[in-house]
């Protein structure tokens, strides 16, 4: 690092100049065409982010993290270095190293960001995975990503779960590290805390066949999919660089500043808004470590500690606008996103209304990053994705491979000239996967013949802005009409009775399908569940959007299932539905 780059970080300054040669840019236009990005060859996020800004800048924030029971630690670049330097020791002294394999499962912990960077510094593979897990879950991970020792919390007897599940795999030597108390004394369980006590705070960088290189792995996550066992994506030590668009032109995050992504370490929406593209551009981040979601909550911790920018899935949203919020001080947040699914306008501008900013939304996934989004000099046009990104064509196809016209549906695709076993770094868009690890089969289904098919649906306008309709399973086909599901709910969430929707199609001898409206009524209307409000809603609908597309059948529950990321598992709702037809 030169003499001036050691000034600008003591003085609080940034480190994306590292790795961007051109920072701010005049137009979406410029954005496109002008932005580039440097990868070196052997590019650590541990050394080269975190422990430059402890060298340059040891007191400049990197966490701020507290819970529901007055717990509050922050954590600056100082201490970062010193806590994964001595949790590398430990690490390292159960024969933990380059290319090993760990689990962690570890919530909204602080420990997660120190655990993560010291795998960094190992070379190690790091593997986050969701607290709620159960045993098939947990032993399917183990054997798929080969495992050699796990991190985790005990919430939920998830240790004595961890327990269960090694003890029905071939796994040998395997190291188990708990953070907190164990469940029940259970016996073989590191503990963490006590362990990191005692290593040394000096973690040379390895150099030669155990020094990482961009092209290593560095991160497996599962995907939260909605059928079936989920893939394991793997991303390289490249991986982080590609969160430079995610946080700096997507989340607007601001040096110094304090961004809140709503997301535990389960879930890949954690990587793209709690690490990464932040700590680059030099923005602390917050984290809620809390028990359970409670709106009230979340917006009185917004505004004590004074979040600057903000991201959180749809859902948060529509249970923000149902609270009071001219009670909670936004003067400190100056930018917010959305993303996970389609935003509902209604959600949009009553938001905006009570707090005069507007959402952005973004669309990526967990192999990618924000491939499309509304980006700083785009505005914002509610309902819609935005453009794409740097680095990433994104192309709509029809079900036999053409190319949509402005206005028809097809399924979003990126072209990928090259082939992933043959990919590098740099031969792919920032931040893109490089396929799913054990896996060429699922591999190939997905990335072949010059394009990676993401599975989702949308259209694009004539202004280049693309517009979300759903997962390709999702869509419904009644009568020779293709509905989306988005749209209905769209329609749905404006009708002052209804918190979240979910539509789904259901099999009808006569239409082939017809929509279905699976609703969570909001507190005032819990008690009005009836067939005479099923009637208003459907009539709610039919003045809204184009009558065709109303639910001919309407349920009413207390909750909607969700995977870990928060989206909505239509898959679930379709699968009950079918088994309810058998059993009449």
């Amino acid at each position: 690092m030169s003499a001036n780059n050691d000034v600008a970080l003591s003085r609080g300054g940034n480190l994306v100049h590292l790795f961007v040669p051109k920072t701010k840019f005049e137009s979406y236009e410029d954005f496109k065409t002008s932005f580039q990005l440097h990868i070196p060859d052997d590019f650590n996020f541990a050394y080269d982010v975190v422990d430059r800004y402890a060298a340059a800048n040891p007191e400049k924030i990197a966490i701020v993290w507290c819970d529901d029971h007055g717990g509050e630690i922050i954590l600056s670049f100082g201490d970062l270095k010193r806590e994964s330097d001595k949790t590398a020791n430990l690490f390292a002294s159960h024969g933990i190293g380059k290319g090993s394999t760990v689990i962690l499962t570890l919530k909204s912990r602080y420990e997660f960001w120190i655990c993560l960077v010291a795998l960094h510094k190992l070379g190690a593979v790091a593997v986050p995975a969701t607290h709620m897990l159960k045993k098939r879950d947990i032993i399917y991970r183990l054997e798929k990503s080969k495992a050699c020792a796990v991190v985790s919390i005990s919430e939920g007897n998830l240790d004595l779960i961890f327990d269960e599940a090694i003890a029905d795999t071939k796994l040998s030597k395997f190291k188990k590290f708990i953070v907190g108390k164990s469940s029940s004394g259970t016996s073989g369980w590191i503990d963490f805390s006590a362990g990191v006590e005692k290593m040394s705070a000096d973690f040379p960088r390895p150099a030669g066949n155990q020094a990482v290189t961009s092209s290593d792995d560095m991160l497996y996550y599962f995907s939260s999919g909605t059928t079936g066992f989920p893939k394991m994506i793997a991303h390289k030590f490249s991986y982080p660089l590609g969160h430079i668009i995610t946080a700096g032109y997507w989340q607007n995050v601001q040096n110094n500043g304090l961004h809140y992504t709503m997301a535990d370490s389960g879930w890949a929406k954690c990587v793209w808004g709690k690490i990464y593209g932040q700590w680059i551009w030099g923005t602390a981040v917050f984290v809620y470590d809390f028990d359970e979601f409670d709106a009230k909550n979340m917006l009185e911790k917004v505004s004590k500690y004074g979040v600057t920018t903000f991201c959180a899935p749809p859902t948060i949203y529509r249970f923000f606008i149902k609270e009071d919020l001219s009670q909670y001080n936004f003067s400190t947040v100056q930018y917010c996103t959305v993303a996970g699914e389609p935003l509902n306008p209604e959600v949009y501008e009553k938001f905006k209304l009570y707090t005069g900013l507007s959402l952005m939304e973004g669309f990526g996934q967990t192999e990618i990053i924000a491939a499309i989004a509304t980006f700083p000099w785009i505005v914002a046009k509610p309902g819609s994705m935005g453009k794409p990104a740097p680095g990433y064509d994104i192309v709509l196809l029809n079900p036999e491979g053409r190319e949509c016209d402005v206005g028809e549906e097809g399924e979003i695709t990126i072209r990928i000239n090259i082939d992933a076993k043959d990919a590098k770094p740099n031969d792919l868009p920032p931040g893109f996967f490089f396929g799913y690890k054990y896996d060429d089969e699922k591999t190939q289904d997905s990335w072949h013949d010059g394009f990676y098919h993401t599975g989702d649906t949308a259209w694009k306008d004539e202004d280049g802005y693309f517009w979300f309709v759903g997962r390709t399973d999702d869509i419904i086909k009644s009568s020779g009409y293709k509905i989306g599901p988005f749209e209905v709910e769209s329609a749905l969430i404006q009708h002052p009775g209804v918190l979240e929707c979910a539509i789904t199609g259901v099999p009808d001898p006569v239409r082939g399908q017809v929509v279905k409206a699976t609703i969570v009524l909001t507190k005032d209307y819990k008690n009005k569940a009836s067939d005479a409000l099923k009637k208003e809603l459907q009539e709610h609908v039919k003045k809204i959007t184009a009558p065709y597309k109303y639910p001919r059948v309407i349920e009413f529950v207390d909750v909607l299932p969700k995977t870990i990321s928060g989206k909505i598992r239509r898959v679930e709702i379709r699968e009950q539905d079918k088994q309810d037809q058998v059993r009449k």
